[in-house]
């Protein structure tokens, strides 16, 4: 049993099924109006054919720690575009954006499961996406509703910035970007 966070991509379905649980624990309706503001949320709640079918496309990144998937962020190309309702105003703008180097993969949703919080794990997940993602993508991009100033805070800590502001569904949402070969 290893006893340390190892970063990889998804490889099997039991895999899939603990980022459904980490996800299903971190929506909204799971968590306090205080762990919301303090801690952050996730807006989507997906479903395991709808998961499944993005890691076929391209793996998404877990850390596990004693096998067990404690955080993640999803791999979402561009193909998947239709497949989530609450996601296509995003794509809509990132459309939008003329200066946007097409070369680019969304970053579907990020988790960090509470016990493992401020311990590098977001970081971690993100520098081992960047990793297997630089030979083939220019750009990560991402949204984060602007109430979730937490997680806005992160990824502008990672090195993302704002492309865009934009507001949907009575949300407004950043749309961030990441020049993931831009070292």
């Amino acid at each position: 049993m290893n006893s340390y966070v190892r970063y990889k991509r998804v490889e099997t379905p039991e895999e899939l099924q603990q980022i459904l649980e980490l996800q299903r624990l971190n929506i909204p309706e799971s968590l306090s109006d205080f762990e919301r503001e303090k801690q952050g949320f996730v807006t989507v709640h997906h479903n395991l054919e709808i998961l499944n079918a993005m890691n076929d496309k391209c793996p998404h990144v877990i850390a596990t720690y004693n096998d067990k998937v404690i955080g993640y962020t999803l791999c979402m190309i561009k193909k998947f575009r239709d497949s989530i309702e609450v996601l296509q105003p995003m794509f809509q703008q990132i459309e939008k954006l003329a200066n946007l180097d097409q070369s680019f993969i969304v970053m579907g949703q990020v988790c960090v499961a509470k016990k493992f919080r401020r311990k590098g794990v977001f970081r971690g997940l993100y520098i081992h996406m960047k990793n297997e993602l630089k030979s083939k993508f220019n750009n990560i991009i991402t949204e984060v509703d602007k109430q979730n100033t937490r997680s806005l805070n992160a990824h502008y800590a990672i090195g993302f910035k704002v492309l865009y502001s934009y507001r949907s569904n009575n949300q407004d949402w950043e749309i961030l970007g990441w020049n993931i070969n831009n070292n």
